[in-house]
């Protein structure tokens, strides 16, 4: 008997239902993006499809940004850990804080 709890997302036909209402609403709104009328500020804010493709551009540039700020933002794996040893050696080398 297995006695480890079961969540929703462990069963893969739940993962299934969920992707299929996701595309399913994904349709509908871009069905929608033809028949709703926007009040635009813009001529290019009324094309078909506009703010998906905006939005989905953006989070695309969002990703290459942080990729490049990873490569001068990023510490190394042991920089926390070199930090606590010189706080250990300066207390004395205790490690009893």
């Amino acid at each position: 008997m297995n006695s480890e709890k079961q969540y929703f997302f462990d069963n893969p036909e739940n993962i299934r239902v969920v992707l299929r209402i996701f595309y399913a609403i994904c349709i509908l709104l871009v069905s929608l993006d033809f028949v709703v009328h926007r009040h635009t500020e813009f001529r290019w804010e009324g094309l078909p499809g506009f703010y998906p493709v905006y939005g989905f551009v953006g989070c695309v540039i969002l990703v290459f940004v942080a990729k490049w700020m990873r490569t001068f933002l990023m510490r190394p794996p042991d920089y926390y850990d070199r930090t606590e040893l010189r706080e250990d050696a300066a207390r004395g080398g205790r490690g009893d804080g």
